[in-house]
This record gives C-alpha cells, structure tokens and sequence, in this order.
C-alpha cells in the first residue's frame, strides 16, 4: 500500500472537497483519503493517473507538486523564457520560477518536467549543491537562525523542503521568523541554503552550539531527493479538529483579524470564526497554545474548549458576565446621558457663555470622562488594540465617535474664546447617551445570541449523567464516564439509554424522536441497537455497551452540527470581504464629511462639522454585517437537527436551497430496503427446493440486499446451504459461483445474455411480475435457465406522501435504479413519480446526473452514501439515508437520520428559509448603512435644514444589530410546511405478501 498526495486546484469550499474525497473512496485499491481544499492524500494501490483523472472529471485540478534546484539560468531572460514555456504547457497548474530553484505544480511526472527543462537548454541538478559540511566526524549541532522573507506557509513548506532534502540535516523546525536546525553543515552553509531560496537567514545566536549527545534526535524527515513531490512535512494525518472559547470580538472586522492570525500559524489547514457564538474551529496539525499565543497577540482571548459540555458551561458564564457587565454600564449611561439630554430638550442652555456656564459644563465634562473610563473603557481598549496591530473595528468607530465629541466640548469648555459663539455648544450628552444606547444594544444582543444553540443544547441535555450497569449479577448506578465499552447496562421504563449498543435482554418501545424526528416509538427487541439520548417508554431492557463518549451517535450528531454551525457559505464570504474593508472606509467618509462641512457648510462650521462626522462614525454598523450570516446559519442547522437533518457544512445549505431537482435511488431509498421473496419459478425438470437452495448458497457470499431476502427464504424453509467456490460479483449484471459442483449464473437478463443462455421459458413470468413491481432474478444452473426468483421490496409506507409533497414544493422528482425498466415503471407508478431512468449500472448513476445537470437542473442526488458515491458526488447535492451510520454521515453533504423521504422535504425547505433568512439580514444590514451614513452626512439638510443627532445614530446602530439577531431567532419558530407528524403504518401494512410459486 502507498501514499498519494496531490495538489488541488479551484477547490473554493468543502463541500467540494467532500465531492473529491467521495469520488476517491469509490475507487478499487483506495483504503482511505483525506482531502482538504489545498491537497488529497490518498492511500492504497491507485495509480497517479487514474487519481487525477477522477478529481478532473469532477471540474477540479489535481497535480503534483515539486520543488527543483536549476541551474544556468544566469539572468532575468532564462526566467522569462522558463515562465513562457510553462505557461503554454496545459499540464502546468501553477510554477514560481527563479534563477536557482522551481516550484511547480503539474500533472507531469518528475522526469517529464526535467525534460522541458532541459530541452530550454537548462538542467535540474541531481542532488543540492555542496554546502561544505563538517567533517564525517564532526559533532552534530544545533543551529539556531532568524529568518525573514516568509511571508506564508508556502514559503516555510518551500524551506522545510530544501531541508528534507539535505542529508547532513538530521532534524529541523521552521516559522515563518526563526529556524532550528540540527545538523553536521556549518553555519555560513546552511544561510547559503536558505538564500537561495530567496529568502535572509542570520545566525541568531553565534555562541549557541550544542552537541548533538545533549538532545534526542527525531527521525529523518521523509523527503530524500529535493526533486520529488513536495514532502508533507506535517502529520499525514487529516489533522485534529479544536475549538476555541473567543473574547474580545466584536464586529465581523474582528472576525477577519481572528482568522488571520489563526490562519498564519503553522499546520493550520483551515478555520472558522463564528462571531454569533465567539467560537473558533480549527482544524491541522497544530498544538492549542500555539493558536491561543497567535489569537493573543492579535489582541483577542482564546481558551479550548475540551468537550461540548465545557463550552457550554463556559459560554454560558462568559454571555451571562457580558450581560450584567453591559445592562450596569447602559444604566450608569443612560442615568447620565437621559439627564443632560432632558435639559436640552426642554430649554436648558447648552452653550457656554459665561463664567458660571464654564464651571458647570467643566463639571459635567469631568463627569463624562469618568464615564468614558469606565462604561466605554472597552471601547478605547479595543480600539487601541487594533490600532496596535494597524486595523480598525467597531470599537475603533465609536471611540472614534465619542471622544472627538468629548474633546470638542472640552475645547469649548476650556477655550471658548478659540470658537466664534454660535459654535460654543457642547456635546457630553452626545458621548453618554451614545455610550448607552450602544451597550444597552449589546446587551440585549448577548441576550438573544444565547438562545441561538438552543437546539445543541437540547441535544446535549439527552444524555443523562449516570448509568445502570450490571456486574455479577449485581446492579449499580456510577457516573456516565465510568461506563466503559462491554458493560451490561440495565434499562429500566422511562430512563434515558446512556451510550450506544446492542440489546440482549428484553423488548420495549423506544423513542427516538429527538435524534430522527420520528414521531412513533420503535419496538425494539434482543439483537437490535439502542442509541445515546433516546427514551425507553415500557419494558426494561439489559443491553451490552459498545460505543460510548464522542464515539456514540448522538456524539457524532452533536460534533456535526457544532462544526457545521462554524462553518461560513458564500454568502458569509462576501459580508467578510466587505466587512475587511468597511471600517476603514466609513473612517474615510466621516474625514470627507468633516471637511465638506468645515469649508462649505454655514457658520458655526466646526459644530457641524463636528455633528456629521461623530454621527457617520456612531451610525455605521459592522457589528450587523458580521452577525447577519453566521446567525442565520447557527439557528438554521440547528432547526435542522431537530428534525433529523444533519448538514455538514454552511455552504451545502445554501447550494441546497436552490435545488430543482431531486433525483431518488430505489432501493433503500424509495422502498423499505428489506427485500423479501415472493415469486418463484422453475425450469427445465428442476425443482423450487433444489433452485432456492444452490442460489441460497451462492448468495452467502454477496452483499446485495437482495440476495438476504434469498437467504432468508431457505432459512425460512429449513434448506441447509452449502459452500460456494469461485465467487464473482459483477456490478450491474450479478454474480456467479460454484455450489456442490454446479456451475451457477444468478443475476438479470444482461447477465444470461452475457453467457449466451437462452431465457424463452421464462419470458412469460418476467413480463407478468415485473408489472406488479416485483424484481425478476433469474437462475442458471450448469448453462441452463433453471429457474426465476421474484423479489419485491415494498415502498416505504410514506414515500408517496413524501413525493408528492416533494413536487408541490416544484421539485422534480426523478427515480434511478438498475432495475429492468418494466419493475422500475411499476414501482415508480405506485410511487406517483413519471420520470424513471431504469436499467442504470452503479458506475453509470454519476454519468445520469451529470446528464441531469447539462440540461441546467440543480440536482440532489439521494441515495445510502455508499454505493451510490459518485453520483452523490456528482450531484450539487449529496443526501444520504439511513440511520446516522459512520459512512452515511462522513460521506454526504447531508445526512438524513430519519429513513424517510419527508426528511429531503424538511432539509429543502429548511435550506431555502435559513437562505432566504441570510438574505433579509444582509439586506437589512446593507440597506441600513448604505442609507444611513448619507443621512448621517447631511445629505438631507438642504430639503430640511436639520442634521441627524449622535445619539439618534447610537440608537439606530444599536437596533441594527437587535434586528439582525432578532430576525435569525425567528428560524427556531419554522416548522416546514406538510411536514407529517406522523408516518408509520400499523405493522400489518407492511407484512410482504407469502410467497407463490410455480413449476414448469
């Protein structure tokens, strides 16, 4: 088995990744892949080719990417003439070239390139050039040198390369400013390394030479030739996820300096700041003091968050402490600033004209500076923070606000002869009143965002916190973390199940509403599976433990929706674009404003210029536009998960929601998925018991479902099966085999045609049960048609409710199956659905959707995750049924753990209004600042002759972002329209009818 590791290109999102990572797994020889939005590393027995032809085919690029040493390139021309070559290869992806060095990105093999190299008349040199090491006997040092010109982790993955590939370098650690290098080069050797790769290397401290006896050294790194692919120098591994606890944050502009610091450490492979929960997941290879050092620095807090239950109890303190914090500060504001403003109100003088006026408005200009120190402290903290690492926030604007309003009526206070009188008016009721309407918004903002995990919470609260277990036949109640995998658990009527297993003792109902929306109790007895959080209504039960902790399914719901809630769709990209900009443009405006207003407005033209420009700087909401999204999307996914839809990413939600059509595999899908047998014929002399019994026997090593309906029926019928010898399956046609000396063909017609075997005799019961919608399999024993099996599998008691409602919501509805075309029409006519393409092999479903989408369709694609991967990756949109197994929730986009259709509807509808709720935010927080800061600018004072006041522009900032919050709760109430609220059969619905049969 070997390692494969590519190098992607237009992967925007991972919910392309995912389609790749998909379409790998489905390849023979493949064992596991992990695929990101920057590489695929794939291992198994893959060839390159066949690898990169896959991912191309899905519209993506994939290469290999090299690091190769040149030489002769003596000046800016050989470059030049390397780049225009390269750039005219279609093969070449991406390259960086240089006199001395070529990074390249190609699906070209090693030799290829150093072919076109080498044909443009320069070399690529075997091995790197002679650094004059030390002598064999020479001590191992370490060498510790401070570096500049890295600038991302593409430069340190290029030095750390150029290392590997070094044999004197025993072990080496890299950043982006310092390198540590244990080695037997000296030091003028290995500066002379780093320079020509472009890069300044000094030695940070001459004197630090340490013998190699002193430390233990790691083992070599992986690379051997500086001319093969790119060495991952980091875990090969797909990397750990983490989450971070954030402080700090306060507008979307903060978001967009929280991931960059976090992006700039390395191993980091990808992150996601979520301003509604001030939470940070981050995914790589990477240590959490690393992360919580870089988000430090950038003037935020960080602490990890061990498990969903810490994080909760901490969130929950940190938004009730923020709560109390800012209702205190908006009293202490509002009692100043409701006061002051009254007095203007109501007549009092606001205009320094004496000396009296002087001392009094010098007072209450003291008064605001300490409220200024200590309700807006956090303000000016902020402010400076980002000021330190040359940014600018929210904070940074109402900072901005108040203080040049307090500077001005000090000015006025203190100098008011500076100032022609009409100009002499002061503005302290401005900073208070902005201050407390600004916090009082906050407040009641923190207030709101705590209840958009709601439906997290509500998952997380399922468990319960202690367990029944049984040990020698004595039972005791322990603390749910004490419950280890193989226990017995004891169950008793109206107890929660603690973990996940298997029951051996017993029979109950078991509700599991809360994990798949399924709104009846399940009867469940010995040999079936009880999960994690859901509630035994009846019986007591004895169940063995088998996975428990994170490995639970209620865990895996749990860890899905946290990472899906953290997660940002293109939507959200666009606000951060925006927002990365915003601020800094809004401080632009209020210095245009200002000036506009001092050299053309009317006298007193310092206090007007003073009004616009505090009030375009208070008005002005980044806070809006940072929450617009990722709120919407929080409650969205949430609101999802409770009704048994889990959504792996923000992006697929949105892709979802415009989906047209949804295209349905049968079975599994359409029907139960528990095929059983119900017609049965036989040929040529032989007898039923004699057919059911060799093609029983055959089917014992198929994994088809409907060779266990088979298998069920000779049990059934007590027929003992026998060992079956040279078992082939071929996908789309059967299998083959041979059973006590038979030779055996069990499959389609396709297949029977395949093997020239005339089928005349049975052309009369295929056609009549292939009406009835029952599957006609057809049996060969030593070259002759023996005999044909029907096998039905019934539609699932909803499925035509469930279509219907589909297609009233203007979704085309299409059924694909390998069926023979006649089953396919019955089944789909029962099931109300007019389009069927029948007749389908596993590897052609992809190539059905793909036809799907050149007709211009927006396609889910609805299947077991499995066997129909790619075409789920195909499709804009993979949905897997089932019940929340490991491979169904790792291999769609979404993941229904309701085994009901009625789940695609809720998961559609549910999409289009979290779309349709990320619209209005945005639109609201959009139309708010593009209306209000011209307002705010005076650009209604010649039709008025009035300007807006500071503090209305606090007030209006403040509801900006209630509204936005407000508005993203409203998805909690969404209930989707024809949602059923009950949908099982009595069980005597679904009893399959005896089976008949018949012999010729």
């Amino acid at each position: 088995m070997s390692e494969l590791t590519l190098t992607l290109g237009k992967v925007r999102c991972m919910n392309c990744a995912g389609k790749i990572q998909a379409a790998l797994s489905a390849l023979p020889g493949v064992t596991s892949v992990s695929v990101d939005t920057q590489h695929a590393v794939i291992q198994g027995d893959l060839s390159p080719e066949i690898a990169i032809k896959t991912i191309q085919d899905l519209g993506y690029e994939a290469g290999f990417h090299y690091e190769l040493p040149l030489a002769g390139l003596s000046c800016g021309k050989c470059v030049g003439k390397v780049n225009a070559a390269l750039d005219a290869h279609d093969a070449v992806s991406d390259f960086h070239v240089t006199t001395t060095h070529l990074s390249i990105t190609t699906r070209l093999s090693q030799a290829e390139v150093v072919a076109l190299i080498t044909a443009l008349g320069f070399s690529v040199p075997e091995q790197a050039p002679e650094y004059s090491p030390a002598p064999d006997n020479a001590l191992t040092t370490i060498t510790a040198l401070t570096l500049s010109g890295l600038s991302c982790g593409r430069c340190v993955a290029k030095v750390e390369a150029a290392l590997a590939a070094e044999p004197a370098i025993t072990h080496f650690t890299v950043s982006k400013t310092t390198a540590s290098i244990e080695s037997t080069l000296s030091d003028d050797a290995l500066i002379t390394l780093i320079t020509e790769l472009g890069y300044t290397a000094t030695v940070a401290d001459p004197n630090t030479v340490i013998e190699a006896n002193t430390h233990t050294p790691a083992e070599p790194a992986e690379a051997t030739s500086n001319v093969q692919p790119q060495a991952q120098t980091q875990s090969q591994a797909p990397g750990q996820t983490q989450q971070f606890i954030l402080s700090g944050m306060t507008c979307a502009s903060c978001v967009a300096s929280v991931e960059k610091a976090i992006r700039a450490v390395d191993g980091v492979q990808s992150a996601n700041v979520n301003l509604a929960e001030r939470t940070a997941l981050v995914s790589g290879d990477v240590k959490a003091d690393a992360i919580i050092h870089a988000v430090d620095a950038a003037g935020y807090g960080a602490e990890l968050s061990e498990d969903e239950q810490t994080r909760r109890e901490r969130q929950q303190a940190q938004n009730a402490q923020i709560y109390r914090q800012h209702m205190r500060n908006a009293y202490i504001g509002l009692g100043v600033g409701i006061p002051l403003m009254a007095w203007g109100v109501f007549g009092g003088s606001m205009m320094i004209t004496s000396t009296a006026s002087q001392i009094s408005w010098g007072l209450v200009g003291l008064l605001t500076l300490v409220l200024l120190l200590t309700v807006g402290r956090h303000f000016f903290v902020n402010a400076w923070k980002a000021f330190k690492h040359h940014r600018a926030s929210m904070d940074t604007l109402v900072a901005l606000g108040t203080g040049a309003a307090w500077l001005y009526s000090m000015l006025v206070v203190i100098a008011p002869d500076l100032l022609p009188m009409q100009a002499r008016h002061v503005y302290f009721e401005a900073s208070a009143m902005i201050l407390g309407l600004i916090t009082l918004g906050h407040a009641l903002e923190a207030r709101a965002r705590s209840r958009t995990s709601k439906a997290l919470e509500q998952l997380m609260d399922l468990q319960p916190p202690t367990a029944v277990i049984v040990e020698n036949g004595e039972e005791r109640e322990v603390p749910l973390a004490q419950v280890q995998a193989g226990m017995s658990v004891r169950l008793y009527p109206g107890s929660k199940v603690p973990v996940d297993g298997t029951i051996v003792q017993g029979q109950s109902y078991i509700d599991e509403s809360m994990l798949t929306g399924e709104p009846l109790p399940a009867n469940k007895q010995i040999g079936d599976t009880v999960h994690a959080g859901t509630i035994n209504q009846h019986g007591t039960l004895l169940f063995t433990a088998e996975k428990i902790g994170r490995d639970t399914m209620l865990a895996r719901i749990i860890d899905l929706v946290r990472q899906a809630q953290s997660s940002k769709p293109a939507l959200a990209r666009l606000a951060d674009t925006i927002s990365s900009i915003f601020v800094p443009t809004v401080m632009i405006i209020a210095v245009l404003t200002a000036m506009i207003w001092y050299y053309f407005g009317p006298d007193p033209s310092s206090s007007y210029m003073l009004v616009t420009a505090t009030t375009v700087l208070i008005i002005a909401c980044p806070c809006a536009l940072g929450l617009a999204t990722p709120m919407s999307v929080t409650v969205g996914i949430g609101r999802a998960a409770e009704y048994g839809v889990l959504i792996r990413n923000a992006e697929a939600l949105q892709v979802a929601a415009g989906v047209d059509t949804v295209v349905l595999d049968k079975t599994g899908t359409l029907t139960e998925g528990k095929p059983q047998l119900v017609h049965q014929s036989s040929y040529h002399g032989f007898t039923d018991e004699q057919v059911l019994q060799l093609t029983a026997s055959l089917e014992q090593g198929s994994e088809h479902p409907l060779g266990r309906a088979i298998i069920d029926a000779a049990k059934a019928g007590d027929l003992p099966l026998q060992t079956v010898e040279q078992f082939h399956a071929t996908p789309g046609f059967g299998i083959s085999g041979q059973v006590n000396g038979h030779a055996l063909l069990l499959g389609n017609r396709k297949l029977l045609a395949q093997h020239g075997v005339d089928d005349a005799a049975s052309t009369e019961d295929a056609n009549t049960i292939s009406h009835q919608g029952v599957t006609p399999i057809y049996v060969t024993i030593d070259g002759q048609l023996a005999g044909m099996l029907g096998v039905s599998d019934p539609l699932r008691h909803d499925s035509v409710e469930a279509i219907r409602r589909l297609q009233g919501m203007g979704l085309d509805v299409v059924m694909l199956t390998g069926d023979i075309e006649a089953t396919a029409k019955a089944i789909a006519q029962q099931a109300g659905i007019s389009q069927v393409i029948a007749g389908v092999l596993p590897d052609g479903k992809a190539a059905e959707v793909q036809r799907l989408q050149q007709q211009g369709k927006k396609v889910a694609m609805v299947g077991d995750g499995i066997n129909d991967a790619p075409a789920l990756a195909q499709a804009e949109v993979g949905i897997a049924m089932g019940s929340g197994s490991d491979v169904a929730i790792e291999s769609a986009q979404l993941t229904l753990v309701r085994h009901s259709l009625h789940g695609v509807a809720d998961a559609i509808q549910l999409s289009r209004a979290t779309l349709k709720n990320m619209k209005q935010n945005l639109f609201g927080a959009f139309v708010y600042n593009t209306l209000g800061i011209p307002v705010a600018a005076g650009i209604l004072f010649p039709f008025t002759g009035a300007l807006l006041s500071p503090v209305v522009a606090g007030a209006a900032m403040a509801l900006s972002s209630i509204t936005v919050v407000s508005n993203a709760n409203r998805l909690r109430l969404f209930t989707p329209s024809g949602a059923v609220t009950q949908h099982r059969a009595p069980e005597s619905a679904s009893t399959a009818a005896p089976a008949t049969t018949k012999e010729h």
